[in-house]
């Protein structure tokens, strides 16, 4: 497959964002998509820290996105108010889906249908590479932390519980 198999891959291509994508086998019958990543990443010697996750989440004004460590909890009122809203609560797996274009387990923070407001976890700023979805299940992708806040537009904030 191309290196722009995905709408995230082509995004990032686009803006001439250097990155690295790594597959792994996705188990079809695993819905814990961000320890499965933690689990096979962390098996090539990726940090666990370094993997993060991508949640779609309903703000008054329509939805957002948090991207948290996939080890971690999202902290919806601290995601709240970084984006500087007065509440938040995790988005319907359908309207994710219909609104980002990827499904649930491959949500990407590139190349989503419609640009969402983001905040981006700050330990994020903490590593060289952090590693998010790419768009499919089984394939994450690799980019420089200053690159995914770049190209989202994100914030960034303690957004961890």
């Amino acid at each position: 497959m191309a290196a722009t198999a995905t709408p995230a891959l082509a995004a990032l291509t686009k803006a001439g964002v250097p990155h690295d994508v790594v597959k792994f086998n996705h188990d079809p019958r695993e819905h814990s998509f961000g320890v499965e990543a933690v689990n096979a990443l962390g098996a090539n010697g990726i940090a666990p820290g370094q993997i993060y996750k991508t949640l779609v989440i309903a703000v008054p004004s329509g939805l957002a996105v948090a991207i948290v460590q996939a080890g971690a909890r999202l902290s919806l009122k601290a995601a709240a108010a970084a984006l500087g809203v007065a509440k938040a609560a995790m988005a319907e797996p359908a309207v994710a889906e219909r609104t980002t274009g990827y499904i649930v387990g491959a949500v990407s923070p590139f190349g989503q249908r419609k640009a969402l407001p983001t905040v981006v976890d700050s330990s994020a700023l903490a590593f060289e590479r952090v590693f998010c979805s790419a768009g499919r299940r089984g394939w994450d992708v690799a980019v420089a932390p200053a690159d995914l806040i770049r190209v989202t537009g994100a914030v960034t904030a303690d957004i961890q519980a």
